[in-house]
Protein backbone atom coordinates (compact mmCIF):
# COMPACT_ATOMS: atom_id res chain seq x y z
CA UNK A 1 0.00 0.00 0.00
CA UNK A 2 0.95 3.39 -0.98
CA UNK A 3 1.17 5.25 2.47
CA UNK A 4 1.34 8.99 1.03
CA UNK A 5 -1.19 8.16 -1.85
CA UNK A 6 -3.36 6.62 1.07
CA UNK A 7 -3.05 9.89 3.45
CA UNK A 8 -3.79 12.23 0.64
CA UNK A 9 -6.79 10.33 -0.35
CA UNK A 10 -8.20 9.89 3.30
CA UNK A 11 -6.72 13.20 4.85
CA UNK A 12 -9.87 15.78 3.95
CA UNK A 13 -11.82 13.18 5.63
CA UNK A 14 -9.71 13.34 8.50
CA UNK A 15 -9.86 16.91 9.19
CA UNK A 16 -13.68 17.04 8.40
CA UNK A 17 -14.06 15.02 11.70
CA UNK A 18 -11.35 16.85 13.43
CA UNK A 19 -13.14 20.27 12.77
CA UNK A 20 -16.69 18.29 14.44
CA UNK A 21 -15.32 16.76 17.09
CA UNK A 22 -13.49 20.12 18.40
CA UNK A 23 -16.70 21.83 17.44
CA UNK A 24 -17.96 23.60 20.79
CA UNK A 25 -21.54 24.92 20.24
CA UNK A 26 -24.11 21.79 19.63
CA UNK A 27 -24.04 20.06 16.13
CA UNK A 28 -26.94 20.47 14.35
CA UNK A 29 -28.20 17.04 12.70
CA UNK A 30 -26.74 16.51 9.63
CA UNK A 31 -23.67 17.39 11.54
CA UNK A 32 -23.97 14.43 13.87
CA UNK A 33 -24.96 11.79 11.02
CA UNK A 34 -21.56 13.16 9.38
CA UNK A 35 -19.69 12.46 12.75
CA UNK A 36 -20.80 8.88 13.50
CA UNK A 37 -20.26 8.16 8.84
CA UNK A 38 -16.52 10.22 9.56
CA UNK A 39 -15.71 8.35 12.80
CA UNK A 40 -16.71 4.69 11.57
CA UNK A 41 -14.51 5.40 8.27
CA UNK A 42 -11.70 6.78 9.95
CA UNK A 43 -12.05 3.90 12.79
CA UNK A 44 -11.27 1.42 9.45
CA UNK A 45 -8.93 3.69 7.88
CA UNK A 46 -7.17 3.47 11.24
CA UNK A 47 -7.20 -0.75 11.23
CA UNK A 48 -5.83 -0.89 7.81
CA UNK A 49 -2.85 1.20 8.53
CA UNK A 50 -2.27 -0.85 11.80
CA UNK A 51 -2.25 -3.98 9.59
CA UNK A 52 -0.40 -3.03 5.85
CA UNK A 53 1.45 -0.24 6.55
CA UNK A 54 2.51 0.69 10.40
CA UNK A 55 3.44 3.96 10.99
CA UNK A 56 3.69 4.81 14.26
CA UNK A 57 3.44 8.56 13.99
CA UNK A 58 0.24 8.08 11.88
CA UNK A 59 -1.11 5.74 14.26
CA UNK A 60 -1.04 8.09 17.40
CA UNK A 61 -2.51 10.82 14.87
CA UNK A 62 -5.64 8.87 13.93
CA UNK A 63 -6.08 6.71 17.53
CA UNK A 64 -6.37 9.69 19.05
CA UNK A 65 -8.70 11.56 16.38
CA UNK A 66 -10.74 8.02 16.58
CA UNK A 67 -11.04 8.27 20.62
CA UNK A 68 -12.13 11.85 20.55
CA UNK A 69 -14.80 10.82 18.04
CA UNK A 70 -16.09 7.40 20.13
CA UNK A 71 -16.46 9.75 22.56
CA UNK A 72 -18.36 12.28 21.21
CA UNK A 73 -20.88 9.80 19.80
CA UNK A 74 -21.14 7.63 22.37
CA UNK A 75 -20.74 9.47 25.70
CA UNK A 76 -24.09 11.82 27.14
CA UNK A 77 -23.44 15.40 26.28
CA UNK A 78 -21.79 17.35 29.13
CA UNK A 79 -23.48 19.88 31.45
CA UNK A 80 -23.05 23.24 30.23
CA UNK A 81 -24.35 26.46 30.36
CA UNK A 82 -27.06 26.32 27.80
CA UNK A 83 -28.49 23.26 29.52
CA UNK A 84 -28.36 24.92 32.71
CA UNK A 85 -30.32 27.63 30.72
CA UNK A 86 -32.78 25.68 29.16
CA UNK A 87 -33.63 24.14 32.50
CA UNK A 88 -34.00 27.22 34.23
CA UNK A 89 -35.74 28.96 31.23
CA UNK A 90 -38.33 26.39 30.21
CA UNK A 91 -37.93 22.65 31.55
CA UNK A 92 -38.30 23.96 35.19
CA UNK A 93 -41.28 26.43 34.94
CA UNK A 94 -42.95 24.34 32.23
CA UNK A 95 -43.40 21.00 35.30
CA UNK A 96 -44.75 24.13 37.74
CA UNK A 97 -47.35 25.21 35.57
CA UNK A 98 -48.13 21.86 34.52
CA UNK A 99 -48.60 20.78 37.95
CA UNK A 100 -49.86 23.85 38.67
CA UNK A 101 -53.76 22.88 40.15
CA UNK A 102 -52.00 20.23 42.43
CA UNK A 103 -49.45 22.52 44.61
CA UNK A 104 -52.10 25.65 44.07
CA UNK A 105 -54.74 23.03 45.72
CA UNK A 106 -51.96 22.19 48.19
CA UNK A 107 -51.46 25.89 48.93
CA UNK A 108 -55.25 26.56 49.45
CA UNK A 109 -55.62 23.90 51.64
CA UNK A 110 -52.63 23.88 54.16
CA UNK A 111 -53.59 28.03 54.16
CA UNK A 112 -57.05 26.86 55.22
CA UNK A 113 -56.14 24.76 57.58
CA UNK A 114 -53.74 27.36 59.16
CA UNK A 115 -56.74 30.29 59.22
CA UNK A 116 -58.76 27.67 61.22
CA UNK A 117 -56.50 26.84 63.71
CA UNK A 118 -55.20 29.74 64.40
CA UNK A 119 -58.68 31.31 64.64
CA UNK A 120 -59.16 28.39 67.20
CA UNK A 121 -56.30 28.93 69.07
CA UNK A 122 -56.31 32.34 69.07
CA UNK A 123 -60.42 32.19 70.76
CA UNK A 124 -60.17 29.14 73.01
CA UNK A 125 -58.39 29.83 76.37
CA UNK A 126 -59.10 25.50 76.76
CA UNK A 127 -57.15 25.03 73.62
CA UNK A 128 -54.05 27.47 74.20
CA UNK A 129 -53.91 25.87 77.40
CA UNK A 130 -53.61 22.62 76.60
CA UNK A 131 -50.85 23.90 74.04
CA UNK A 132 -48.36 25.57 76.63
CA UNK A 133 -48.39 26.91 80.13
CA UNK A 134 -49.07 30.67 79.99
CA UNK A 135 -45.74 31.05 81.17
CA UNK A 136 -44.49 29.48 78.19
CA UNK A 137 -47.29 31.47 75.56
CA UNK A 138 -45.73 35.01 76.91
CA UNK A 139 -41.94 33.30 76.37
CA UNK A 140 -43.10 32.85 72.59
CA UNK A 141 -45.41 35.76 72.03
CA UNK A 142 -43.70 38.79 73.67
CA UNK A 143 -41.66 41.58 72.73
CA UNK A 144 -38.42 40.10 71.85
CA UNK A 145 -39.59 36.89 72.78
CA UNK A 146 -38.47 33.62 71.44
CA UNK A 147 -40.99 34.55 68.29
CA UNK A 148 -39.10 37.39 67.05
CA UNK A 149 -35.99 36.28 68.33
CA UNK A 150 -35.50 33.45 66.38
CA UNK A 151 -34.59 35.35 63.48
CA UNK A 152 -31.39 36.68 64.82
CA UNK A 153 -30.51 33.91 66.55
CA UNK A 154 -27.48 33.39 64.35
CA UNK A 155 -24.77 35.40 62.57
CA UNK A 156 -26.94 36.20 59.36
CA UNK A 157 -24.76 34.05 56.42
CA UNK A 158 -25.05 31.07 59.00
CA UNK A 159 -28.42 31.44 59.66
CA UNK A 160 -29.38 31.77 55.88
CA UNK A 161 -27.37 28.79 55.19
CA UNK A 162 -29.15 26.60 58.40
CA UNK A 163 -32.77 27.86 57.15
CA UNK A 164 -31.92 26.95 53.57
CA UNK A 165 -30.81 23.24 54.30
CA UNK A 166 -33.62 22.50 56.65
CA UNK A 167 -36.35 23.73 54.00
CA UNK A 168 -34.66 21.99 51.31
CA UNK A 169 -34.59 18.80 52.94
CA UNK A 170 -38.67 19.33 54.23
CA UNK A 171 -39.01 20.30 50.35
CA UNK A 172 -36.82 16.87 49.16
CA UNK A 173 -39.00 14.60 51.52
CA UNK A 174 -42.36 16.37 50.03
CA UNK A 175 -40.88 15.52 46.26
CA UNK A 176 -39.73 12.17 46.91
CA UNK A 177 -42.20 10.76 49.54
CA UNK A 178 -44.97 11.14 47.21
CA UNK A 179 -43.87 7.72 45.44
CA UNK A 180 -46.03 6.22 48.89
CA UNK A 181 -49.11 6.88 47.18
CA UNK A 182 -49.29 10.18 48.52
CA UNK A 183 -49.45 9.19 52.24
CA UNK A 184 -46.29 10.69 53.74
CA UNK A 185 -47.01 14.04 52.25
CA UNK A 186 -50.28 14.71 53.40
CA UNK A 187 -48.78 13.89 56.79
CA UNK A 188 -45.85 16.84 55.70
CA UNK A 189 -48.66 19.04 55.13
CA UNK A 190 -50.85 18.58 57.52
CA UNK A 191 -48.18 19.20 60.55
CA UNK A 192 -46.94 22.17 58.41
CA UNK A 193 -50.30 24.22 58.42
CA UNK A 194 -50.91 23.26 62.02
CA UNK A 195 -47.53 24.63 62.87
CA UNK A 196 -48.22 27.81 61.03
CA UNK A 197 -51.72 27.90 62.68
CA UNK A 198 -50.32 27.86 65.91
CA UNK A 199 -47.83 30.36 65.85
CA UNK A 200 -50.52 32.44 64.51
CA UNK A 201 -53.23 31.58 66.57
CA UNK A 202 -50.72 32.39 69.84
CA UNK A 203 -49.66 35.57 68.31
CA UNK A 204 -53.09 37.29 67.32
CA UNK A 205 -54.55 36.18 70.56
CA UNK A 206 -51.69 38.24 71.88
CA UNK A 207 -52.25 41.42 69.75
CA UNK A 208 -48.96 40.52 67.90
CA UNK A 209 -50.67 39.98 64.34
CA UNK A 210 -48.89 42.65 62.85
CA UNK A 211 -45.21 41.58 64.67
CA UNK A 212 -46.52 37.90 62.97
CA UNK A 213 -47.24 38.73 59.60
CA UNK A 214 -44.56 40.97 59.61
CA UNK A 215 -41.75 38.59 60.28
CA UNK A 216 -43.37 35.86 57.81
CA UNK A 217 -44.68 37.57 54.72
CA UNK A 218 -40.76 38.65 53.34
CA UNK A 219 -39.36 35.34 53.34
CA UNK A 220 -42.62 33.10 54.20
CA UNK A 221 -44.31 33.47 50.47
CA UNK A 222 -41.67 32.72 48.70
CA UNK A 223 -40.29 29.85 50.81
CA UNK A 224 -44.40 28.57 51.26
CA UNK A 225 -44.28 28.37 47.55
CA UNK A 226 -41.20 26.38 47.66
CA UNK A 227 -43.06 23.80 49.76
CA UNK A 228 -46.13 23.65 48.06
CA UNK A 229 -44.88 23.14 45.07
CA UNK A 230 -42.69 20.07 46.52
CA UNK A 231 -45.78 18.93 48.04
CA UNK A 232 -48.13 19.24 45.43
CA UNK A 233 -45.58 17.08 43.20
CA UNK A 234 -45.16 14.60 45.60
CA UNK A 235 -48.47 14.43 45.61
CA UNK A 236 -49.36 13.61 41.45
CA UNK A 237 -46.69 11.37 41.65
CA UNK A 238 -48.75 9.68 43.94
CA UNK A 239 -51.82 9.76 42.07
CA UNK A 240 -49.30 8.68 38.97
CA UNK A 241 -49.34 5.41 40.92
CA UNK A 242 -52.96 5.50 41.27
CA UNK A 243 -53.72 6.27 37.71
CA UNK A 244 -51.45 6.22 35.24
CA UNK A 245 -53.60 7.66 32.30
CA UNK A 246 -52.60 5.88 28.96
CA UNK A 247 -49.16 4.86 30.03
CA UNK A 248 -48.00 1.70 31.91
CA UNK A 249 -47.51 2.14 35.26
CA UNK A 250 -44.29 2.16 35.37
CA UNK A 251 -43.46 4.16 32.59
CA UNK A 252 -46.11 6.86 34.13
CA UNK A 253 -43.96 6.46 37.03
CA UNK A 254 -40.86 6.46 35.52
CA UNK A 255 -41.76 9.99 33.42
CA UNK A 256 -43.62 11.36 36.57
CA UNK A 257 -40.35 10.63 38.82
CA UNK A 258 -38.18 12.24 36.03
CA UNK A 259 -39.75 15.88 36.46
CA UNK A 260 -40.39 15.58 39.91
CA UNK A 261 -36.70 14.87 40.97
CA UNK A 262 -35.83 17.16 38.17
CA UNK A 263 -37.59 20.01 40.37
CA UNK A 264 -35.11 20.03 43.05
CA UNK A 265 -32.58 22.34 41.44
CA UNK A 266 -35.33 25.04 40.91
CA UNK A 267 -36.85 24.32 44.40
CA UNK A 268 -33.57 24.53 46.33
CA UNK A 269 -32.40 28.40 44.08
CA UNK A 270 -36.19 29.24 45.10
CA UNK A 271 -35.07 28.20 48.73
CA UNK A 272 -31.81 29.78 48.61
CA UNK A 273 -33.59 33.51 47.52
CA UNK A 274 -35.85 33.06 50.49
CA UNK A 275 -33.54 31.99 53.14
CA UNK A 276 -31.24 34.98 52.11
CA UNK A 277 -34.31 37.15 52.29
CA UNK A 278 -34.67 35.71 55.95
CA UNK A 279 -31.57 36.44 57.44
CA UNK A 280 -30.63 39.68 55.67
CA UNK A 281 -34.49 41.10 55.03
CA UNK A 282 -36.68 39.59 57.76
CA UNK A 283 -35.04 40.74 61.11
CA UNK A 284 -33.44 44.00 59.53
CA UNK A 285 -34.48 47.12 60.85
CA UNK A 286 -35.90 48.36 57.19
CA UNK A 287 -39.77 49.46 57.82
CA UNK A 288 -41.94 46.90 57.99
CA UNK A 289 -43.99 47.94 54.71
CA UNK A 290 -40.37 47.79 52.80
CA UNK A 291 -39.69 44.21 53.97
CA UNK A 292 -43.79 43.50 53.25
CA UNK A 293 -42.96 44.72 49.59
CA UNK A 294 -39.77 42.51 49.79
CA UNK A 295 -41.52 39.34 49.91
CA UNK A 296 -44.14 40.55 47.88
CA UNK A 297 -42.49 41.64 45.26
CA UNK A 298 -40.13 38.62 44.99
CA UNK A 299 -43.65 36.27 44.98
CA UNK A 300 -45.03 38.09 42.18
CA UNK A 301 -41.75 38.12 40.08
CA UNK A 302 -41.69 34.61 41.02
CA UNK A 303 -45.46 33.88 40.00
CA UNK A 304 -44.82 35.96 36.53
CA UNK A 305 -41.94 34.03 35.65
CA UNK A 306 -43.77 30.88 35.73
CA UNK A 307 -47.02 31.92 34.16
CA UNK A 308 -44.94 33.25 31.46
CA UNK A 309 -41.86 31.11 30.30
CA UNK A 310 -44.13 27.93 32.02
CA UNK A 311 -47.58 28.76 29.90
CA UNK A 312 -45.45 29.08 26.78
CA UNK A 313 -43.17 26.57 27.28
CA UNK A 314 -46.29 23.92 27.97
CA UNK A 315 -47.84 25.49 24.80
CA UNK A 316 -45.04 24.23 22.86
CA UNK A 317 -45.42 20.58 23.95
CA UNK A 318 -42.93 20.99 27.09
CA UNK A 319 -43.85 19.23 30.20
CA UNK A 320 -40.73 18.87 32.39
CA UNK A 321 -39.09 15.94 31.49
CA UNK A 322 -35.95 15.23 30.24
CA UNK A 323 -35.06 15.62 26.72
CA UNK A 324 -37.25 12.78 24.18
CA UNK A 325 -34.11 11.61 22.75
CA UNK A 326 -32.73 10.81 26.19
CA UNK A 327 -36.25 9.10 27.49
CA UNK A 328 -37.02 5.30 26.97
CA UNK A 329 -39.52 4.09 24.27
CA UNK A 330 -43.29 4.21 25.75
CA UNK A 331 -45.68 1.75 24.77
CA UNK A 332 -49.35 2.91 24.89
CA UNK A 333 -51.68 0.80 26.27
CA UNK A 334 -55.69 0.91 26.16
CA UNK A 335 -58.30 2.00 28.18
Amino acid sequence: MDLDAFVGARRPEWERLQRLVSRRRPLSGPEVDALVRLYQRTATDLSVVRTRQPDVALIGRLSGLVARARSAVTSPQPATWHAAAAFLAVRFPAAVYRMRRWWLGTAAVTLAVSFVVGGWIATHPEVRDAIASPAEIRSLTAPGGEFESYYSSAPAASFAAHVWTNNALVTAAGLTLGVFLGLPVLYLLLANAVNIGVDGGLMTWAGRADVFLTLLVPHGLLELTAMFIGTGAGLRLGWTIIDPGPRRRSEALAAEGRTTLGLVFGLVGMLAVSGFIEAFVTPSPLPPAVRIAIGVGVELLFLAYIWTCGRRAVRHGEGGDIDAADRPDSTPVTA
